[in-house]
């Protein structure tokens, strides 16, 4: 395919990365301020300079209080019977129907892990989209990573909740691990290759497992042992629990607003 990326800012730009490395389509980069793009990728920085009606997909990676303003002068490079796809967090079907007029259009919402080629996104298609287009984007999609089929917006809303905001609710709990470490006497880089390769390394053996992970937790938790005691203390009253549905709420209600 013949792909237009409108912006190229961090997610913009780390979802090229992987996309460039497959080698399959053709990438132009509409974005006066892009710099260090990869070899083989087309850069204009006028809307001028793009022939109409010459891409099949259509990215969009602008701010989506910018989609408004700057995607209209961009429609007239898809190709008749082409699709937009849009990266913008919040931002409707609906309110890119009223920009661009009835057209195909898929709201995909990638997160961070897209720049190491682990990412989790959602896609949902509008009616105006046809099996080839949805199959043809997923297919680029997946080139980040896991594609997710969604049957609604609000499951795109629900998916934010949990893995499009999901990097930063782990950051954290890492960033509170590290520091619990670094109170124990460890140095800093000795605190975070601890807690870094404990994490990692547990992720890859639920993956491999067919256990479930309260199978796993109590695998690794002796009776009385130490795992007890510190389980203990971070479950204690169900706090952890209350803790992390809240937090996936209030992203799923933020999300709701946004639109």
């Amino acid at each position: 395919m013949n792909i237009l990326l409108i912006g190229c800012g961090k997610m913009g730009g780390a979802m090229l990365r992987q996309w460039i490395k497959q080698d399959a389509n053709q990438f132009t980069v509409a974005d006066p301020g892009a710099t260090d793009l990869p070899d083989g990728v087309v850069h204009v920085t006028k809307t001028t300079d793009l022939p109409s009606a010459a891409f099949d997909v259509i990215v969009i990676a602008i701010k989506p209080q910018m989609i408004a303003d700057l995607l209209p002068s961009y429609a007239h490079a898809l190709k008749p019977g082409g699709c937009f796809v849009s990266i913008a967090a919040g931002f409707s079907v609906g309110a890119l129907t009223a920009i661009v007029g009835q057209a195909a259009i898929i709201r995909v919402m990638p997160n961070l892990a897209a720049m190491v080629g682990m990412g989790v996104s959602g896609l949902y298609a509008n009616d105006a989209c046809t099996p080839q287009q949805i199959t043809d984007v997923t297919a680029f999609i997946a080139e980040t990573g896991r594609c997710v089929p969604l049957n609604s917006e609000d499951e795109i809303d629900r998916l934010t909740a949990i893995s499009g905001s999901g990097p930063g609710y782990v950051f954290e709990v890492m960033r509170t691990y590290v520091a619990a470490a670094e109170e124990l006497g460890f140095d800093h880089d000795t605190a975070r290759a601890l807690v870094f390769d404990t994490i990692t390394g547990t992720v890859e053996a639920a993956r491999q497992s067919d256990a479930s992970l309260e199978e796993l937790r109590n695998s690794v938790t002796s009776k009385n042992g130490t795992t007890e005691a510190g389980l203990n203390a971070l479950m204690r009253d169900g706090q952890l629990d209350a803790l992390f549905r809240d937090t996936v709420q209030a992203a799923y209600r933020r999300a709701t607003e946004l639109k």
